[in-house]
């Protein structure tokens, strides 16, 4: 039985929109990025309490804290953002949140990667302590533009870490939007380290984002691999079908909607089972 969840402030920035809506389309699981138009990490205690009792009211539970943290360049100070990620692992702890999602950390036009690694890894290490300070796993999207975007780097941070509270996230489209194959050239290499899953797709001639399985991110391959290797985890939907920015997305109730009908239509397609 896989659980779908998904980035519910892509649906609308009021919150209680959002849970309404997702609770409508049967989803008993979100993953929260920001509410009311403002970052999971800034919202106050009295906010923070009044998505909670939403939650609860909807029949909501939350998959992950859909954080920015290592979004970033790799040369700003790290300090404050460490000091970020542990406010981040609260917030978590507050809303029973297992997972944060997290970046490596954005690379300058022109620079070379391996030039950064170190600093990537060290910093990559002092996060990993949070999570596991914290008792919260937290998952590496491989995003555009950040020393992590490829299978190759992905598979270095995890490694070189070696933490167990830092595990990769898979994001197809983001693959496909630098180039990469995802199954092909990724899945075999990552699988041991995969923990979340995120869903969307996209088009390799123009990095077009696009629904599941209308993309070139191979995600019929990949469900039907994950089923094999008895993948037991969460999917998250994150359409980004409209507006798209640096720190997310927006889609609409409608765009919404459609992302989560394109995805459940694979899993019935393929007979999995989900909740």
């Amino acid at each position: 039985m896989w659980t779908l969840s998904g980035f519910v402030d892509e649906i609308s920035e009021d919150f209680e929109t959002q849970c309404s809506v997702a609770a409508g389309l049967g989803l008993k699981y979100v993953e929260i990025r920001s509410a009311w138009g403002v970052n999971i990490l800034d919202l106050d205690d009295t906010q923070l309490a009044t998505v909670q009792e939403t939650l609860d009211r909807h029949g909501l539970k939350v998959s992950s804290i859909g954080s920015p943290i290592g979004k970033i360049f790799v040369d700003e100070d790290f300090e404050p953002h460490l000091e970020r990620a542990r406010h981040a692992a609260d917030v978590a702890k507050t809303l029973g949140a297992p997972y944060i999602r997290l970046f490596s950390f954005f690379i300058r036009p022109g620079d070379d990667p391996k030039d950064h690694r170190d600093e990537v890894l060290r910093r990559m290490r002092a996060l990993a302590d949070v999570g596991e300070s914290a008792g919260v796993v937290l998952v590496h999207e491989n995003e555009k533009e950040i020393y992590g975007d490829t299978p190759e780097r992905c598979l270095d941070i995890i490694e070189s870490v070696g933490s167990p509270s830092l595990r990769a996230a898979w994001d197809p489209a983001n693959f496909v939007q630098v180039g990469v194959r995802p199954f092909t050239e990724g899945y075999a290499s990552l699988r041991p380290h995969l923990e979340y899953m995120q869903i969307k797709d996209a088009h390799a001639a123009d990095g077009t984002v696009t629904v599941a399985g209308d993309g070139d991110g191979q995600l019929v391959e990949t469900i039907r691999a994950l089923r094999e290797d008895g993948f037991d985890g969460f999917f998250s939907l994150e359409p980004h079908l409209g507006d798209v920015h640096a720190l997310g997305g927006f889609s609409g109730p409608e765009l919404f909607t459609r992302a989560h009908a394109a995805f459940t239509g694979l899993l019935q397609n393929e007979g999995i089972e989900y909740a």
